[in-house]
C-alpha cells in the first residue's frame, strides 16, 4: 500500500529507518530529502534537491500528468516524473537518483511497448517483466554456489551450509515498492533478483552496465530468482538462529510438476 500523508503530517518521511542494512546506499542523499519532507518540502522539490547535474529526468507534482495519458508514456516524452505525496513515490524517486540509466532503460521499454500495442487488457511478457523488476527486483552479486543454491531454492544450503560466502556478495534493492514495504519489515516480503553479471561494485557502474544487459528479448523471459530478503545474513537478527529458515510458508520448496 502507498502511505498517503498530507503535507503538514510528514510521518513517514521522519519514521524512515535508514540504517536498515536495505537501505545503505541511499541513506546519503535519502536521510537529506526526508528531513527537507519532515520540515514542508514537496517530495519532488526535495528530490531534486539532491538530483545530479546530469538526471535525465525531472521530478514534477501527479498533476502534471494530462488525464488519459499513461505514466510511462508521459516520462518519455517529457522527461518528467508525475511524483505524489506518499512513500512510494518517494522511494521511486530515490531509485531514479541511483539508477538513472537503468531506470531510463525500463521507462523506454515501458514507452515503446506501448506504443506499439497500446494499453491492452494485459501488459503482456515485456511490459509484464519490466513492471515486476521496477516495483519489486534487487541486483545480486554473489559467487556462484550462492546462485546455484538460489535457483534451486535449497534455502538451507544458501543460508546455513554457504552462509560464509555471503561475505562476498552484495545485494542491492532496485524496486521502490519492495523498499516501501520493508517501512514495516516482515518475513514474507519477497524480491524479484538480477543476477549481476561483472564484479564492479558501485552503483554507478552497475547502473551503465544495468542499462545494457536489459534487452528486451532477456527481460521479457523473466530472469529473476525470489529471494526472502529477510533471509539475508545481516539483514535480520532473527536469521542468526537457523531456524528461522524453517518456516515453510516463506522457504519455499521448488515448485514440481
Amino acid at each position: 500500500m502507498a502511505f498517503e500523508v498530507r503535507f503538514g503530517e510528514p510521518a513517514w518521511a521522519q519514521g524512515i529507518a535508514w540504517d536498515a542494512p536495505w537501505l545503505a546506499d541511499y541513506a546519503p542523499l535519502g536521510r537529506l530529502a526526508a528531513q527537507a519532507i519532515a520540515q514542508g518540502s514537496r517530495v519532488e522539490d526535495a528530490l531534486m534537491a539532491q538530483a545530479p547535474a546530469l538526471l535525465p529526468v525531472r521530478f514534477v507534482p501527479q498533476a502534471h500528468l494530462p488525464a488519459g495519458m499513461t505514466y510511462e508514456a508521459f516520462i518519455a516524452a517529457r522527461r518528467e516524473v508525475p511524483t505524489r505525496s506518499n512513500l512510494h513515490d518517494f522511494f521511486n524517486g530515490l531509485v531514479w537518483l541511483h539508477w538513472p540509466l537503468a531506470k531510463a532503460r525500463l521507462n523506454a521499454l515501458q514507452a515503446e511497448a506501448l506504443a506499439q500495442g497500446g494499453v491492452g487488457a494485459t501488459r503482456g511478457p515485456l511490459r509484464d517483466a519490466a513492471t515486476v523488476f521496477d516495483e519489486n527486483g534487487a541486483l545480486l552479486l554473489a559467487p556462484e554456489p550462492l546462485w546455484q543454491a538460489l535457483r534451486a531454492r535449497d534455502w538451507r544450503r544458501l543460508f546455513v551450509q554457504l552462509r560464509p560466502l555471503w561475505r562476498e556478495a552484495r545485494l542491492w534493492l532496485f524496486g521502490h515498492a519492495l523498499m516501501e514495504k520493508l517501512f514495516s519489515p516482515r518475513k514474507q516480503l519477497v524480491a524479484h533478483v538480477y543476477q549481476a553479471q561483472t564484479a564492479i561494485e558501485t552503483i554507478e557502474s552497475l547502473d551503465a552496465w544495468l542499462a545494457r544487459d536489459l534487452t528486451p528479448h532477456h527481460l521479457a523471459g523473466k530472469p529473476f530468482a525470489p529471494l526472502p530478503v529477510l533471509g539475508v545474513p545481516g539483514w535480520c537478527g532473527e536469521n542468526a538462529n537457523f531456524r528461522f529458515y524453517d518456516d515453510s510458508t516463506v522457504f519455499r520448496p521448488p515448485r514440481t510438476s
